[in-house]
């Protein structure tokens, strides 16, 4: 069978499932690949498979969400703020549809163009310098007085974390930094 494709998170399958045989808990189908990244429900299944994420079927099943609603750029948990600029269809897409990713702090899905990026994975400093001048302002936002020492703190892996996205649209590159 095909693996689904997550537009908004084409290296999920590196970065947010693991091949483990199982039994999906949504479906009750026999499966090679569990999801491992963060799902946002009261109830807690031990095995999603990525066609139930990709459906749908696992946010409706559970109740739950892989990406917290307003833990997306330009969305606000106040409903006295204006609404979003993204279109609902696209936000549900992130929220329920797509795989969210690990970060030591409350995750962040960065936007442009008036939609969600595609979060691409971790970086470190070697990584962004190709696209360096596309994410500077990002990191100048981290710390506006030294935004050379986040660059070279940060990592893949370690206590500051680059979360590399890329807008769909246009191709801009954002990056958020999560810091243990």
């Amino acid at each position: 069978m095909e693996r689904p494709l997550f537009t908004y998170h084409p290296n999920a399958y590196d970065l947010s499932f693991e091949e483990v045989e199982g039994i999906c808990d949504c479906c009750g189908q026999a499966r090679a690949l569990r999801y491992r990244g963060p799902f946002y429900t009261r109830l807690r299944p031990d095995y999603l498979c990525p066609w139930c994420i990709a459906n749908g079927r696992a946010a409706a099943s559970y109740e739950g969400e892989f990406t917290g609603w307003s833990d997306i750029e330009g969305v606000s948990p106040d409903p006295a703020d204006p609404p979003p600029t993204i279109a609902r269809e696209l936000l549900l897409e992130i929220c329920e549809r797509t795989p969210g990713y690990s970060s030591w702090q409350q995750s962040v899905w960065l936007s442009h163009c008036e939609r969600p990026c595609a979060f691409l994975g971790y970086a470190g400093s070697d990584d962004l310098l190709p696209i360096l001048d596309q994410v500077r302002p990002d990191v100048a936002a981290v710390n506006p007085r030294d935004a050379d020492w986040v660059l070279e703190h940060l990592s893949r892996d370690g206590m500051m974390v680059g979360c590399l996205f890329q807008c769909l649209e246009c191709g801009q590159h954002r990056l958020h930094v999560d810091l243990e």
